[in-house]
């Protein structure tokens, strides 16, 4: 139980006390109510004695009492009526809340800290008032009246004659079988007469005359002169008097019976279980069905949270209360007459009631005394002869199903009993103990249970009070006693006061458990305010054990709180469960918890605390509900009804945050700038950026190195310390640390995360963002003021709202929201604002989803909606750089949501017309590329940048200026072609061309690419196409290609300098040819143009094309040189076929001759050899282009690769320039451009697709490709440790190259016709040419000694012989080409390979020879014939 603020002893005390009545004259009563009182509550604030009282017992002992207390009534002739005394209770238990500002107690057990009223005053009050208003009944006395005191008024003309009619009357009551109540306790009650004088208006001399006389008939101790009124009316009103009635009078304890005789219960369907406590039979029946539907149902399970009708009745019954104690109470009274009346109650608490109770109890005892000189049996002999009005003997069993018997008045056990009660209200509590265990036995003899129990009540109540506790508390006698009352007696009045009396007793023993136990078996359905009580008693019992329980706390507060709801009693439930919350909050009891919340705020909404019902309401709704659909849906409209009450009151203050939905803060993605346009007909939008797209990391950086490298490009090679890269879409893995810019009058677009936890749909409308504005001129250095979203600020920022925006049960949906910048300036988007409604007929039945069927704009919201936000906080990410950083918990920012809006600039457009997207590996494509410029102002500086920069091209300068002829048009051909003239078949056709012209060599990045816009600037409005020509990527598989456009505006900003769109095409590409070729030098040694420097090209193409493409066949068009340094001269080609077709899987083996050009340093030659009608200028775009983008990769990756070696470099510059000049023999800067046809047939059409393959052949006689060739690596591989070490390059040339410093021809006849008859000998002149391929100063030797080694070659070839030198030592200049003249010998017919001579060669300052390469390319055969 909670802490009273009484002991035990003092609560026990002032329960029972000696009751005196007051009967008052009119004229008596009159002078009392200048006071606003009555002579009983005149009175009651003086009724405690203030010094120790003297007795003595039947053994002339003396006896002391302490602190004693009388109580004075007004005689009432009508019994309380049950209806007045509930409402007197619930009335006394509502008006005592907790104090305001009272910090409570905080109690820790275990993982709990509680706060928890240590006291509860309504408790008490309840209790005192209960105790007080306690009917008087005939098996006790302690509620009897023991005397009588009659007051006069002074100012009556015949006070004596008053005085002896108040008497008769007194006499009246109590003998005449007309009143049966109130209750004496003796028959002879003692008188006490009392002269009320007025002093402001009696005559002082007449009062103290009549006193006197009346001292003489009554006695000096039967009579008492009281003066009062002494204060006069027109004294100063500052003069402050104390009230010591307000304290009392605010009980309204039931003896102003006047108050309540005309009392009747109020039967409002509504009140009726509030006011009454459940005795009625419609009380009854509404508790059992609600028992049956839930134990702690609320007292309202329709649903209707309007019932405020008692809630208002009992506020203004509080009210009249208050009023009437704020009337002032003893106006009249000095201190002067509070003290008159204190030693009033003295007197006659010392002269009249101790003496008569003294005189009285003696007279029991003797009677008590001359009972036990007889034998029990004789005793019980007269006992039944005298008491001839006794109620016949029963059987046991008949007896224990009544209250037993009924005594007479005279009876000699209540006699015992009277002696009993008396003792027990002078503090005698030992004679009492005593007396009352005799009349126990006596009752339990006659099987009188109600006396009994009465007898055993009170023994265990005299035992305890027993000053030195000669005994323990027999806590047993309580328990028969409290089983007899309510089982047997069924008085469950009686069963309650034990039940308080045992209770606290108990508690003051620290005997909790016990005590819990008896307060919850009272608690019953007859009575929910005293069950409510009880339970909260006992919750408190369990809180205050030694080793708290605290969750039978927590759920007996709950039943306490739901018992308190069913009684009417409001602030207390939701006392009583706010309590219960603090222990099963947060523990996982989810469905408690529920339960706890919803009913706080329903009792909170019935007192009109909104805040707390909303706040209730909003708990259920965000933890994670384990409620049935039915169940939310029901949590979620009274949630909406209670804010929509809330919100009533303060229709004009800030927005509240709305629970619901849950938003996904870090989630939220800011997008800027329009929405991508589909693609409309053959015109495809370029891909750019949409929120649709997923976030790629990789490819993020990606496009953050290709504007880099195109703001590189555009600065002269360095990046700007203030360039911020272009992010379209923020979101939570994109860097957030910077303001992002937004444009003028473009929108920007925010894509928030919602979800739904409940399983019932949501239904926003009217949703949009809420932001705020702070409006900047960028130009200018003043500021405007910071403007907040509001209606007027629409010329400001457009706000777009989303109508009707649905999220299903448990469903996570996005909404895209728009912002329409109309200044420059700060935004700041600070939440979102919507309209939270829950959707009719929500709830799925049968298993099917109410959502199904539910389209946009038909849905039918149940008209509850309420307006309010949700803010959008986005934590940066944790910062970890630094050592501090790395220690601490530190987030940095995250300002996705406040972009600058800076001013207007140009926005493009990009869409692509006939883009392809599927091509052949190296197929040449015709495209266009429509640039629009959308905005009012004008661009300029376009560029597109791309990591593949190979594989589109816009032409090069020459190819606006040339158009393209007839035919080339028919066919629909990407290329230039002219006809060609059938005489100049596989004879080169020459044209030269600058790579300046193409882009390349400029110095630029060659992937940054300017546009040729006509006059560089795009006007706003104006709109362009250009070419742009395709070439599939070499290897086969699907590309993603990157095209960053990059454009200015042509007013320059501080904030934005440039804009970028993005595009990704996405091209499949599918193997088509294979070209490979080799350069070797040719044993010719004259040309047409009679220099002996040329070559043999060797290209061998590969249809590697798999048949499910549908192409049938390649035919290989043209074949096209160009170099700075050779050039194609004419195909070497044994077939006389014109065209050359390469079917799947065959391979074409092509020869040409190349020769070197004359000047040509700084323009490319373009040699085009022509297999069929057209030639293909393949020194115009787009064939050019290619070529040389082609070159520009190719050199890139070449230059890749010799970057590593910058150390061997660095020692190459020193070598000697003879030895450079010796590796450049070997060089040769030849590359091959394979043009060719494919047919295609697809959906039973042919296509000709064309197409160009590059080779590149840098050095002779070794193979190149049309593609790099995969080297595969072997399965395993051996580890190597090895040191590395700084690897030189050799000061001399590798043997390779020195054997290709001469090249060596023998110029014979082929057949050399001879007689042999005639001359046995026959010589054949032969010339030798050396040739000098290098610049360099060259020794050379020739040996005629070699012989063949193998008897093979001797059989094949037979043996000859040279004649003269054997030895030839020359000296040749750079380029030099020296003849020698030789002369073989043969002596019979037969075919010779005159290749026997032995070349050797070095430098002049090297000492080591190495042998030419060249007599074993070819056997040089001649015919020797006999004639």
């Amino acid at each position: 139980m909670a802490q009273c603020v009484q002991s035990v002893q003092e609560f026990i005390q002032d329960s029972f006390v000696p009751l005196v009545a007051a009967l008052c004259s009119e004229e008596a009563e009159r002078l009392t109510r200048r006071n606003n009182l009555s002579f009983a509550e005149l009175v009651r604030p003086f009724c405690r004695l203030t010094s120790e009282v003297h007795m003595r017992d039947p053994n002339n002992q003396l006896h002391i009492i302490k602190n004693l207390k009388i109580a004075v009534n007004s005689i009432i002739t009508h019994p309380p009526q049950p209806g007045a005394i509930r409402k007197l209770l619930h009335d006394v238990v509502s008006v005592s809340q907790p104090a305001e500002g009272l910090v409570a107690n905080v109690i820790t057990a275990g993982d709990y800290d509680l706060n928890i009223s240590a006291t509860t005053p309504w408790f008490e009050s309840y209790r005192e008032c209960f105790l007080q208003s306690m009917p008087a009944s005939d098996h006790e006395f302690l509620n009897h009246y023991v005397a009588c005191m009659l007051v006069v008024s002074s100012i009556e003309p015949d006070p004596v004659e008053q005085f002896l009619k108040l008497s008769q009357e007194q006499h009246r009551i109590q003998h005449s079988n007309e009143y049966s109540y109130p209750k004496w306790f003796i028959p002879n009650t003692l008188k006490y007469y009392v002269l009320l004088h007025d002093v402001s208006t009696g005559e002082e001399q007449r009062a103290d005359s009549i006193y006197e006389e009346m001292k003489q008939r009554y006695g000096t101790q039967g009579c008492y002169l009281l003066k009062i009124n002494s204060r006069v009316s027109n004294r100063g009103a500052d003069e402050q008097i104390p009230d010591p009635w307000s304290q009392y009078l605010q009980k309204n304890t039931i003896q102003n019976q006047d108050s309540y005789e005309d009392y009747t219960v109020v039967s409002n369907k509504n009140t009726d279980h509030l006011i009454s406590d459940g005795i009625d039979s419609e009380m009854k029946d509404g508790l059992s069905n609600n028992f049956k539907t839930h134990p702690l149902q609320l007292d309202h399970p329709s649903g209707s949270l309007d019932s405020t009708d008692y809630m208002k009745a009992s506020t203004s019954l509080q009210d009249s209360k208050k009023s009437n104690s704020g009337t002032p109470h003893g106006a009249c009274l000095t201190l002067t007459d509070h003290d008159r009346i204190r030693q009033f109650i003295q007197e006659f608490t010392f002269r009249g009631l101790l003496p008569h109770i003294e005189k009285t109890i003696r007279q029991l005892n003797d009677q008590l005394i001359s009972r036990k000189g007889l034998s029990r049996s004789l005793f019980s002999a007269t006992k039944k002869w005298f008491s001839g009005s006794k109620v016949p003997e029963k059987s046991i069993n008949e007896l224990k199903n009544t209250s037993g018997l009924l005594y007479p008045p005279e009876a000699p056990e209540l006699q015992i009993r009277k002696m009993a009660d008396l003792c027990f209200l002078v503090q005698h509590y030992e004679l009492a103990y005593s007396c009352y265990h005799t009349a126990k036995k006596d009752f339990l003899n006659d099987q009188a249970m109600l006396y009994a129990a009465g007898a055993l009540e009170m023994a265990a109540v005299s035992a305890f009070l027993q000053p030195g506790a000669p005994r323990p508390y027999p806590a047993h006698y309580m328990e028969t006693a409290i089983q007899t009352y309510r089982d047997i007696c069924k008085n469950m009045v009686l069963a309650e006061r034990c039940v308080l009396l045992s209770a606290e007793i108990l508690k003051s023993q620290s005997k909790y458990s016990e005590a819990a136990a008896l307060l919850i078996r009272l608690t019953s359905e007859d009575s929910d305010l005293r069950s409510a009580l009880l339970l909260e008693q006992a919750a408190h019992c369990f809180i205050n054990m030694k080793s708290p329980m605290v969750r039978k706390f927590a759920f007996h507060m709950i039943l306490a709180g739901h018992r308190f709801s069913k009684a009417g009693q409001k602030k207390h439930a939701l006392r009583c469960y706010c309590q219960a919350m603090q222990v099963y909050k947060g523990k996982g009891w989810s469905l408690a918890e529920d339960h706890i919340n919803f009913t706080i705020g329903r009792q909170s909404f019935t007192l009109r605390q909104l805040d707390n019902a909303v706040s209730a309401f909003r708990h259920i709704l965000i933890n994670d509900s384990k409620q049935p659909p039915a169940q939310q849906g029901a949590f979620l409209r009274e949630y909406l009804y209670v804010y929509k009450n809330a919100t009533q009151l303060s229709p004009d203050g800030p927005l509240p945050q709305l629970p619901l939905p849950y938003i996904n803060s870090s989630a939220t993605r800011v997008f800027f700038g329009h929405d991508r346009r589909p693609a409309e007909g053959e015109k495809q939008a370029a891909t750019h950026v949409s929120l649709d797209q997923e976030y790629d990391s990789e490819s993020s950086q990606q496009w953050k190195e290709l504007e880099e490298q195109v703001v590189s490009v555009i600065n002269k090679g360095t990046i700007p310390s203030n360039f911020q890269p272009t992010q379209f879409c923020l979101n939570r893995y994109s860097d957030n640390s910077k303001f992002p810019l937004a444009v003028i009058e473009e929108p920007i677009t925010v894509e928030v995360s919602f979800r739904n936890p409940l399983k019932v749909p949501l239904l926003l409308t009217d949703l949009s963002l809420l932001w705020k504005f702070q409006p900047k001129d960028f130009s200018a250095k003043h500021d405007g003021e910071t403007k907040e979203q509001g209606m007027c600020d629409e010329d400001m920022v457009g706000t777009e709202a989303i109508a009707e925006f649905l999220i299903n049960s448990e469903e996570t949906k996005v909404a895209r929201l728009k912002l329409f910048p109309h200044q420059t300036g700060e935004l700041h988007i600070l939440g979102v604002v919507y309209n939270l409604g829950s959707v009719q007929g929500a709830v799925s039945l049968d298993g099917i989803d109410p959502s199904i069927g539910l389209q946009t704009g038909k849905f039918v919201s149940n008209g509850l909606s309420v307006r309010g936000r949700q803010d959008l906080e986005i934590q940066g990410p944790r910062l970890n750089n630094t050592k501090e950083e790395k220690t601490s918990i530190k987030y940095g920012p995250d300002r996705r949501l406040d972009p600058i809006i800076t001013e207007e600039m140009p926005l493009l457009e990009v869409f692509f017309i006939n883009f392809p997207t599927g091509l052949l590996c190296g197929e040449i494509r015709k495209a266009y590329v429509e640039f629009v410029n959308v905005s009012k102002r004008p661009l300029t500086a376009l560029k597109v940048v791309s990591k593949h920069p190979e594989f589109f091209t816009f032409g090069g300068n020459t190819a606006v200026l040339t158009p393209l002829s007839p035919s080339a048009s028919e066919n629909c051909s990407a290329y230039k072609t002219v006809v060609t003239d059938p005489t100049s078949v596989r004879t080169a056709l020459l044209s030269s061309a600058s790579s300046a012209d193409f882009g390349v060599g400029t110095g630029d990045s060659p992937e940054v690419i300017q546009v040729p816009l006509p006059d560089a600037v795009l006007l706003p409005g104006a709109s362009v196409q250009l070419p742009m020509w395709l070439r599939g990527p070499d290897e086969e598989g699907v590309h993603e290609i990157n095209f960053l456009f990059y454009y200015e505006g042509i007013k320059k900003h501080s904030k934005m300098c440039h804009r970028v769109l993005r595009h990704t095409a996405v091209i499949c590409t599918s193997r088509s040819l294979h070209v490979r070729a080799t350069v070797c030098r040719s044993n010719a040694l004259g040309d047409e143009e009679g220099r002996g420097d040329n070559m043999l090209l060797f290209v061998d193409v590969e249809n590697i094309n798999t048949s499910e493409t549908g192409v049938k066949e390649f035919h290989i068009v043209q074949v096209s040189s160009n170099s700075k340094h050779w050039k194609l001269q004419k195909s070497v080609n044994i077939s006389g076929d014109k065209d050359t077709k390469v079917a799947s899987r065959e391979r074409a083996k092509l020869c040409f001759k190349a020769a070197r050009c004359k000047n040509s340093e700084e323009n490319y030659t373009f040699a085009d050899i022509v297999f069929g009608n057209e030639q293909i200028i393949s020194s115009a775009s787009p064939c050019a282009d290619f070529f040389f983008q082609s070159l520009s990769s190719e050199f890139k990756r070449t230059h890749v690769q010799s970057h590593t070696h910058a150390s061997q470099r660095a020692v190459k510059q020193s070598f000697d320039e003879t030895v450079r000049l010796i590796q450049r023999c070997s060089e040769v800067d030849l590359n091959i451009v394979v043009l060719w046809k494919a047919y295609v047939v697809e959906d039973s059409k042919q296509l000709i697709l064309e197409g160009q393959h590059h080779v590149a052949l840098n050095t002779v006689g070794k193979e190149a490709f049309s593609f790099p060739q995969k080297q595969e690596l072997p399965e395993t591989v051996l580890l190597k440790f090895f040191r590395p070490e700084n690897a030189l390059v050799p000061a001399r040339p590798t043997p390779e190259q020195l054997s290709n410093l001469i090249k060596t021809s023998l110029h014979y006849p082929e057949s050399f016709n001879h007689s042999f008859h005639q001359k046995s000998l026959c010589l054949v002149p032969v010339t030798l040419l050396l040739s000098n391929c290098s610049q360099a100063v060259v020794d050379v030797m020739i040996d005629l000694r070699h012989k063949p080694t193998s008897s093979e070659a001797l059989e094949i070839h037979g043996s000859f012989t040279w004649l003269g030198q054997t030895q030839y030592k020359l000296q040749l200049k750079g380029e030099e080409v020296y003849s020698l003249q030789l002369k073989a010998c043969f002596v019979h017919t037969g075919v010779y390979n005159l290749g026997t001579p032995r070349v050797f060669a070095k430098l002049v300052d090297q000492v080591t020879l190495f042998e030419t390469s060249q007599q074993n390319s070819m056997p040089a055969l001649i015919i020797i014939n006999n004639i």
